[in-house]
């Protein structure tokens, strides 16, 4: 992985930056990486591959939107060993990140991969026109050829960073049908919660100041329709919550005060989204860390985004909801016609999740 990214990244690299067009979302490049290398590749310790990369200019144009700078891309990639994560999702990925924490790798299968290549020119203009959009960021879309295999693999932004202690983590649909973390999940040393957990956990919701409430409600109305528009659905919401006055209390208990630690002394490389322009900071977490409180007045940062998009509607998805919809309230169930789908995630969201502070 690491040769094939250093590779298609540096060979880029040399050739001038000009605009996307429309053939560049679906162009493919190849190259073969024989174990004793060649006048291309170098040799290496591994059996003969051959590395695809999908529509090269195009990806280049994203990572240089959201301010990462080639040499950066290559050194978070391929200057150290990637960590496996051991929480994979119920999709059967495996998925690593960075040593730096900045990106995630993921795998993805045939389908998944001709799907975001379809969706790249929507992707696109959505990007141009929602500079605040919490759809997953790509930065890449690759795939390895060795022995008969296909490891297909996306580079995202990493929405939860491990330096910061998420204290709880929510995956948000908007159904509430079997939407709770199940025994083996709440065992976990950092489980992942549902909707029915929130509402349980939460009834009054995460509340934030009116400006910040009305950029959210925004964001998230226009990245529905554009999710919508391409028919996708079944994605979620996922959000890390930090608790800055639990982890006060935390470190006072180890006697570790750290005077005057508040929002400005989060990590400087996750700048507040909503109030930059797109093109100044790198930045990874969507919207940086949006300031929030909970019910008891406790202050909150909330890393989110929305995840697992790389679905259509598809007739898997027909049956499953036909299937669900016999044995139980058809309103209710998780995969639905992608307009339902977009208007009761967004009600959700707005209504139950994101609240305005009294």
């Amino acid at each position: 992985i690491e040769l094939g990214i250093g590779y298609t990244v540096g060979n880029l690299s040399s050739k001038p930056e000009r605009d996307v067009l429309m053939q560049d979302f679906y162009v493919v490049e190849s190259i073969f990486f024989p174990s004793e290398g060649s006048n291309l590749t170098p040799a290496h310790h591994y059996s003969d591959f051959r590395f695809k990369t999908y529509a090269p200019v195009a990806f280049r144009y994203f990572r240089e939107l959201f301010g990462i700078r080639p040499d950066d891309y290559l050194y978070s990639l391929c200057s150290e060993p990637l960590i496996e994560l051991t929480n994979p999702g119920a999709s059967g990925s495996v998925f690593f990140v960075t040593s730096d924490d900045e990106f995630i790798i993921k795998t993805v299968m045939h389908k998944e991969a001709e799907f975001l290549q379809k969706l790249l020119p929507g992707y696109y203009m959505n990007l141009n026109q929602n500079v605040r959009t919490l759809l997953p960021k790509f930065y890449g879309l690759y795939c390895v050829q060795s022995g008969g295999k296909n490891i297909r693999l996306v580079v995202m932004n990493n929405l939860l960073p491990r330096a910061m202690k998420m204290h709880i983590k929510f995956d948000l649909k908007g159904s509430t049908y079997k939407r709770r973390a199940s025994r083996k999940e709440r065992e976990k040393s950092n489980p992942t919660f549902k909707d029915l957990d929130f509402i349980q956990d939460h009834p009054d919701g995460l509340l934030l100041d009116s400006d910040t409430y009305n950029a959210m409600s925004k964001t998230l109305q226009r990245d529905c329709l554009v999710l919508e528009s391409f028919k996708i659905m079944d994605y979620s919401l996922l959000i890390g919550v930090h608790n800055l006055d639990q982890s006060q209390r935390e470190r006072d208990a180890e006697g570790l005060v750290m005077p005057g630690f508040g929002l400005g002394a989060l990590d400087p490389r996750r700048p507040s989204r909503a109030r930059e322009p797109p093109r100044t900071k790198r930045r990874t977490g969507s919207m940086g860390g949006v300031p929030a409180k909970n019910s008891k007045g406790e202050r909150l940062v909330l890393y989110l985004g929305i995840i697992d998009i790389l679905q259509s509607y598809r007739l898997i998805k027909k049956l499953e909801h036909s299937w669900k919809a016999l044995v139980h309230d058809g309103d209710t169930v998780s995969v639905h016609r992608p307009s339902f789908y977009a208007e009761r995630f967004l009600k959700f969201m707005c209504n139950q999740v994101f609240r305005k502070t009294p």
